[in-house]
Parts: structure tokens; sequence; C-alpha cells
């Protein structure tokens, strides 16, 4: 293993924050914490003593439990709150609940609506502050999903993914940035009204130019997903958006996808879902319950990518 301080106090609030090389050391302590994991040793009490409080807005169930059981294994101690367990529910500022809990405990997660509201924290915090998702990105999901097509393709760099759906939620964008720094080719498949926020994009082909990584933004769904090593997509309607369900569905029904698409994509191609699925929307069952669906990898390594954000990061 290599100098377990050489991120320690640091944010996650987004990958484009870190480098090639940072990002990569993150990938290699959750492939050695997983090996530890099925080797007999499940708990590594290395942060014995340590406290994490976790803050979360929004509903979950892989991000929260994977969270709560990576910290326990490690030794911490979890305390869980939504806003209204706490004085924010009544008014509290957000910079008054950031001093405070930086003289409190070690680590601050949180999954927000807004990701202001992590960047305010991670201002006002003398503390790492690590987003659980927010409506921009979602990190946490981008590292298991690297560590697992790592798993499967036996690459870091020479990956080609294709992201079929609404291209502008936080799970598209952080799957751009990771991908941008790793040196994968990444092709957004989306039409218009739902293609990656253009800020974010900008950043990314910034991180491609040096890493070599290619960005394809297309509607083209059949010319999209041809020849990748992985289809990925994400529901259609996100927690908060729920007054444009029925636009959506009806803009991206023919990004759906099927075992015909499975086909376009080639016989090797793999899927790839952060879950919750809405099973029949964006996927059909037949996809998603299939031998080439690697769902369930990918949600186990919410665990051990989450284990290593913790080992690296908690000060």
């Amino acid at each position: 293993m290599k100098n377990l301080t050489l991120l320690k106090g640091r944010d996650l609030l987004t990958l484009l924050d870190y480098s090639r090389q940072e990002v990569v050391f993150m990938l290699e302590t959750a492939k050695w914490l997983k090996e530890m994991y099925y080797s007999g040793k499940k708990y590594y009490p290395i942060l014995k003593g340590r406290c994490v409080m976790l803050i979360f807005e929004k509903p979950s169930t892989r991000t929260r439990v994977s969270l709560e059981v990576a910290a326990s294994q490690l030794g911490m101690h979890v305390i869980y709150a939504n806003p209204q367990e706490l004085q924010l529910g009544r008014g509290e500022t957000l910079e008054d609940t950031a001093r405070t809990l930086s003289r409190y405990v070690d680590v601050i997660i949180a999954r927000v609506y807004s990701h202001e509201t992590l960047e305010k924290l991670a201002q006002y915090s003398s503390i790492p502050v690590i987003n659980a998702l927010s409506d921009k990105f979602h990190p946490l999901q981008a590292l298991a999903d690297a560590f697992t097509l790592w798993e499967i393709t036996g690459e870091l760099s020479n990956v080609v993914l294709a992201y079929v759906g609404d291209g502008d939620n936080n799970v598209a964008h952080s799957l751009l940035v990771i991908g941008s720094i790793l040196g994968w080719e990444v092709r957004i498949v989306s039409p218009k009204p739902y293609q990656p926020c253009s800020e974010i994009l900008e950043k990314v082909l910034d991180k491609a130019r040096q890493s070599g990584a290619k960005i394809i933004i297309t509607e083209d769904l059949n010319e999209g997903v041809k020849n990748v090593d992985a289809i990925y997509t994400d529901v259609w309607v996100s927690m908060g958006m729920e007054s444009e369900a029925e636009v959506r569905r009806k803009v991206l029904e023919k990004y759906r996808i099927t075992s015909k698409v499975m086909e376009l994509a080639g016989k090797n191609a793999i899927f790839m879902h952060c879950l919750p699925a809405h099973r029949g929307e964006e996927v059909t069952d037949e996809v998603i319950d299939s031998e080439r669906s690697i769902v369930w990898q990918q949600a186990e390594n919410r665990l051990h990518t989450a284990k290593a954000v913790l080992t690296l990061l908690t000060p």
C-alpha cells in the first residue's frame, strides 16, 4: 500500500478536484480492502475512535447502508440525521452547523438537493466533507463504477462506455468526470434537452485533453452504443423532478435499454445501472436480470469504495 496519509483531510465534493494518480490510488485502496474483506478480514478498524456524521436530505438505500457499514467495519462511530432532526430544520444556518459539527466529528457526509449546500458546508467546516449525492455530482457512485469496470475488463484506462438516457444528471456528470480523468471513451447518448450541463462539460473536456480521453455527445442511439464495453443507464425521473415525469418519459422512451440495444452494443458488452431501477421504463427486466448485467457487483462495490474514501480522507 502507498502512504495512507496522502489524501488526509481533503473534501470530496467532485472528482474534478482530484488528479489521475489520486483517483487510481482510491481504486487501488478499494481493491486492497475488498481483497481483505474476502480473505476473512471484513473488519479492519483502522479508524477506531473516529466519528462520522451523515446528513441526508434525500432517501437512500445503497449510499446510506454502504457508508454506515463501511464506517462500522473501519471502527468508526456513525451519527445519522436528516435536517429536520437537527437545528437546521429550525433555521440554524449551514455555516453555524458546519462550525459546530467540526468541533465534534471527524468527517461530514451529506446527501443534498443542491450542490451549493455541500460547497457551503465545506467552506465553513474544518473537517472533510464528502458528497453522498447532489444535483450535480455523485462521486461515490462513479468510483464504484470505475472499480467494477476495472474488475470486469482488467482496464483502468482503455474503457468504452455509453451512458444512455438523461445525460444531465449527477451520475452522467460523474461518469464523464472519472472517464475524463482515467482516459476512457465516454459516450453520452441523450436527446438535446437532456444532454450534460455545458459548464461541467467544459471542465470535463479540459480533463480529457490532459488524459487523452474521448468524450462524445450524441442523440443517435444506434451509433452511440456500437462496440462498447458497457451500456449504463439511470432513472429518467430523479427525486425532486416528479412534476416533469410525463414529459421526461415521453422524450426518453426511445432510449430504453432492451435486448435489441444490447445486441447493437456487441456480444461482450455489459449492462450497468446505479439503482434503484424503474423496471420497464429505462431498462427492461430481460436486460437487468440477464447474465450481461453487473448491477449487483456495482452495488456491492459501493461498500469497498466507500471504505477506501473514508480510509484515505479521514484525518
